[in-house]
C-alpha cells in the first residue's frame, strides 16, 4: 500500500461512543504530515464525495505528495452519507490514524453531527458541507470553509433574478433537509427584499423516486428556482421536461455543477446557476486544475473537486507560514485562517474572521456548443460574504435560514 495514500476500509460500527477525546497526538518535526478526507462514495450525493476525492488527490499529485517539505500521507474514509457514519469515520481520522489536518465532510447534517467533536479534539477542520451556522450563530474555532454557505450563491442568484432577469413571481423547490432550506430561505430573503414573491416552496423527499406530484403544482409564476444536488438534479430537470413544462430555471450551486454536465440533456439548456466554481473561469490556475482532471478522470471538474483541490492551496500555504510545524494547532488553525490567495481555480479570496470564505460568486448560463453542454458566465460578483450586503450584527440576530424562515412576506 501505498505511503502516500490509504483508504479506511473499516469501521468501528455507526454506534460507537465519541464521548472521551483521546490526549493530542504529537508528531515529530519532519514526520509525515497525515491529511484526512470524510467524502460519500454511495447513494445520491455519491458524484460530489467522488468529486471530492478526485480533487484533493489531483492537488496532492501536483506537489508530489509534498507540502512545506513533509511527505503528506492521504487517508480517505467513506462516512456513507450519513451522520453516524461521518462521527465514526471522524472519531478513527483523528484517534487511530492522528491526522493533522481533516477536510470534509459533504453534507451539512453529517458537519452538524461532528462539530462539536472536531472542536473538542482541537483538529483543523476544512469542509466542503455549507451549513450556515457552523461559521455564525455557533461558530467553531478549530473549521474553516473555502467554498461557501448553503445561502451565499443564492443571494447573489436572488439579486440577478430581480435586477437583470427582472423576475416578480417564482416559486422554488428543493431537498427536503438544511441545504435546501438554508439555499432558499437566502434566495427569497434577497428577492423579496428586491421586490420579489416568492408564491411556494415545495420540498420533494431527498429520495423522491417520481416528482410528478411536486410538478403539478408548479404554475402561475415567471420561473421554477430549483435547488437538487448529486444525481437528483438531472433526474428533476428531465422529468420537469417530460411534464412540459416550459418555465425557465434558476438554481443554486450544485443545480448546474460542472461534473454532471454530461449526464444531462437538452433538458438544461438556458438553466441559471450560481456557483463559488465555474469551470470556464479563466486563470492560470483554473485551466491547469481543469486539465489535470479531464486527464486523469475524463471530466471537468465541479463543486467538490475544486472546494478540496482549493482546501489543498489553503492547507499548503498555511503550512509555508508555520515552516511545517503542526503540533500547536492553535498556532496551525490561526495560519489557516490567515490564508489570503490570488490565483486560484475561483479566483482571488480570503477568510472573514469566522472562518467562511470571502470571493468571487458566478452566474452561468447553460448552452449547448460543438455537440456538448457548457456553462458560460454571465456575471460575476466579486468579494461576496456569507452576509451578502446585510450587516453583520442584524443578520445573526435573525434564525438561521429553515424551511420556515423566512416566512413569505404577504
Amino acid at each position: 500500500m501505498s505511503m502516500h495514500r490509504r483508504t479506511l476500509l473499516k469501521g468501528l460500527g455507526a454506534g460507537a461512543a465519541l464521548a472521551t477525546v483521546k490526549a493530542p497526538y504529537v508528531h515529530a518535526q519532519g514526520a509525515t504530515f497525515k491529511l484526512g478526507l470524510l467524502t460519500v462514495k454511495t447513494g445520491p450525493l455519491a458524484q460530489g464525495g467522488i468529486q471530492m476525492e478526485q480533487g484533493t488527490v489531483t492537488y496532492l499529485k501536483e506537489k508530489n505528495y509534498t507540502f512545506a517539505g513533509r511527505k503528506v500521507e492521504f487517508f480517505s474514509a467513506d462516512t456513507g452519507g450519513n451522520p453516524a457514519g461521518a462521527k465514526t469515520k471522524a472519531q478513527e481520522l483523528v484517534e487511530r490514524e492522528h491526522v493533522d489536518v481533516i477536510l470534509g465532510p459533504l453534507a451539512a447534517f453529517e458537519l452538524l453531527a461532528i462539530t462539536d467533536y472536531i472542536a473538542q479534539a482541537k483538529t483543523p477542520l476544512l469542509s466542503l458541507a455549507a451549513a450556515e451556522d457552523i461559521t455564525q450563530r455557533r461558530p467553531n474555532p478549530y473549521f474553516l470553509r473555502a467554498s461557501a454557505t448553503s445561502a451565499q450563491a443564492m443571494h447573489p442568484m436572488a439579486d440577478y433574478a430581480a435586477k437583470e432577469l427582472k423576475l416578480k413571481r417564482v416559486m422554488t423547490i428543493s431537498e427536503d433537509f438544511a441545504f435546501g432550506y438554508e439555499q432558499m430561505g437566502g434566495f427569497q430573503q434577497t428577492f423579496e427584499d428586491n421586490g420579489g414573491k416568492i408564491v411556494k416552496k415545495l420540498w420533494p423527499p431527498i429520495v423522491t423516486p417520481d416528482y410528478t406530484p411536486y410538478l403539478a403544482q408548479l404554475s402561475g409564476v415567471e420561473a421554477i428556482v430549483q435547488g437538487f444536488a448529486g444525481a437528483n438534479t438531472g433526474k428533476f430537470m428531465q422529468q420537469y421536461k417530460d411534464a412540459g413544462l416550459k418555465l425557465p430555471l434558476l438554481g443554486g450551486e450544485a443545480a448546474g455543477d460542472d461534473s454532471l454536465l454530461k449526464s444531462f440533456g437538452d433538458e438544461a439548456i438556458g438553466l441559471i446557476s450560481a456557483s463559488f466554481y465555474t469551470s470556464d473561469f479563466d486563470t492560470p490556475s483554473n485551466k491547469k486544475f481543469a486539465a489535470g482532471m479531464v486527464r486523469d478522470y475524463g471530466n471537468l471538474p465541479g463543486l467538490g473537486a475544486a472546494s478540496l483541490y482549493i482546501n489543498g492551496m489553503v492547507v499548503e500555504a498555511a503550512l509555508e507560514k508555520t515552516g511545517g510545524k503542526t503540533d500547536d494547532k492553535d498556532a496551525l488553525i490561526a495560519a489557516l485562517r490567515a490564508v489570503s490567495l490570488d490565483d486560484t481555480p475561483r479566483g482571488p479570496f480570503h477568510f472573514d474572521h469566522l472562518g467562511n470564505i470571502v470571493g468571487n460568486i458566478f452566474i452561468r448560463r447553460c448552452e449547448k456548443r460543438a455537440g456538448r453542454l457548457v456553462n458560460t458566465t454571465v456575471k460575476t460578483y466579486e468579494n461576496v460574504s456569507q452576509f451578502w450586503t446585510y450587516d453583520e450584527k442584524w443578520f445573526l440576530a435573525q434564525p438561521v435560514y429553515s424551511r420556515d424562515y423566512p416566512p413569505p412576506k404577504s
